[in-house]
């Protein structure tokens, strides 16, 4: 019995990450993590994960940091560390340990993306990784009368050398070191770097492994999803931030409004956060986008094969009164639907009945965000179209849903109360309670 259960569970979760492995096939994703991430405990099997997209068809970019390596190439020469601006003030010496540092993680990332050990997650893996001169930098200055020397800032992304190996299939691997065309090296920000590699790639994903599982209110729960205004007034306001966050928000900002899809902020400090934020629907960080990922609104045509995948289970269960896809098609303008990111996973619709009463019909919302309060959004859009065109009474049928419609203003009622056209229609068997509400 339990064998059978884990086979069932097993095939229900590989069906349910097929459309985000159709979705994702070709797509271009950066990955941007410090130096933090690659010394922690879940290096390797981040290492699994970002071979997993690549062999599924994702163009991959790592973007990676050093920081803590860095602090460690000058404790060992005995040399001071200092920070102006939010830039590493970098003179010669320190430049050359940012050297030896990032070298260092470079290596062992490639060591990392190269394992092939039978009984891995990267057994028979045949995935490349390049690196290369595809950073040009440019120094910062002078800063508020600080020289910040080798502390430098992007100045441009070989975006045609990078999408040329990613067309051959290898994950590109840029660090946060840059070379200016005079020939002198320059110590970048990560964040930076990813976040001009992304925008000028278009990427469709910069995704930010942090310190953090996500960004978090001021109660310290997580945030799933934010606007670009959203998360300006959060660095504004906020200070409970974690250290990375507020390193990292800004620039996740600044690529959503300069056209990458999607920026994502997850945590380094737990395992398999990169496939459960990409395979599966809540995620488990943060994203943020230029616009809400939510969208109230009229259904239209194409909405018909999503209308469908969300009512079918419902009237499978007897939740719902079949209806057939044809009607669907003709009746399509009486709907309201809800879409989040791309999906269809709420519906309603209006059905008038004379001049003053209406059916509120065909009430649905995927039971993964039905805590988001779909249901009374849809309610409430669905009464704002009735008041529209004069509609005083709503009433609705319903076998299961009786207590939340009696907490949304409905009362119950009599199958006398319905208008004639809808009793001579009453279904007895189903013996629907029916409920009515005045606008």
């Amino acid at each position: 019995m339990y064998d059978a259960l884990s086979a069932s569970q097993f095939t229900s979760l590989f069906r349910s990450v097929a459309p985000y492995i159709n979705l994702f096939r070709g797509k271009t994703f950066v990955i941007a993590f410090g130096g933090k991430a690659i010394s922690g405990t879940f290096a390797h099997t981040l290492a699994y994960d970002a071979n997993l997209l690549a062999a599924l068809g994702v163009r991959l970019v790592l973007v990676h940091g050093a920081r803590p390596q860095i602090e460690e190439e000058l404790r060992e020469k005995g040399l001071e560390s200092r920070f102006h601006a939010g830039y590493r003030v970098t003179d010669a010496a320190t430049l050359e340990c940012a050297i030896d540092a990032v070298g260092s993680v470079y290596l062992e990332i490639e060591a990392l993306l190269s394992q092939g050990l039978p009984d891995t997650p990267m057994a028979n893996s045949t995935i490349r990784v390049v690196t290369g001169n595809f950073i040009t930098a440019k120094p910062v200055g002078v800063i508020d009368g600080v020289d910040m020397q080798y502390a430098g800032t992007v100045r441009k992304i070989d975006t045609d050398g990078i999408r040329a190996q990613l067309g051959l299939g290898n994950i590109v691997i840029l660090s946060c070191l840059g070379s200016s065309p005079t020939g002198e090296s320059f110590n970048l920000a990560m964040e930076e770097v990813a976040e001009s590699t992304a925008t000028a790639l278009r990427a469709d994903k910069l995704i930010f492994l942090t310190d953090s599982p996500g960004v978090t209110g001021a109660d310290g729960k997580l945030i799933d999803e934010l606007t670009v205004d959203a998360a300006e007034r959060l660095i504004r306001e906020s200070d409970w931030l974690s250290h990375d966050l507020k390193r990292y928000l800004p620039c996740a900002v600044r690529a959503s409004r300069s056209g990458v899809g999607r920026v994502h902020l997850i945590s380094y400090n737990e395992d398999g956060t990169l496939l459960l934020e990409l395979f599966s629907r809540d995620g488990v960080g943060t994203i943020v986008t230029r616009e809400s990922l939510e969208i109230l609104r009229d259904a239209r045509a194409d909405d018909i094969g999503g209308l469908v995948a969300l009512i079918q289970p419902l009237e499978e269960s007897g939740t719902l009164v079949r209806r057939a896809r044809e009607l669907l098609e003709r009746e399509i303008t009486r709907f309201s639907v809800v879409e989040h990111d791309g999906m269809i996973v709420g519906c309603a619709a209006l059905y008038p009945y004379g001049n003053e009463q209406a059916e509120l019909a065909c009430v649905a919302v995927h039971p993964q965000y039905r805590r988001w309060g779909y249901g009374e959004r849809l309610l409430k859009r669905i009464e704002t179209r009735a008041r529209a065109v004069g509609i005083r009474q709503l009433f609705l049928l319903t076998t299961v849903t009786a207590h939340w419609f009696r907490e949304q203003g409905f009362s119950e009622k009599t199958l006398s109360d319905l208008p004639e056209e809808k009793r001579l229609v009453y279904n007895l068997q189903r013996r629907s309670k029916i409920f009515a509400k005045t606008l």
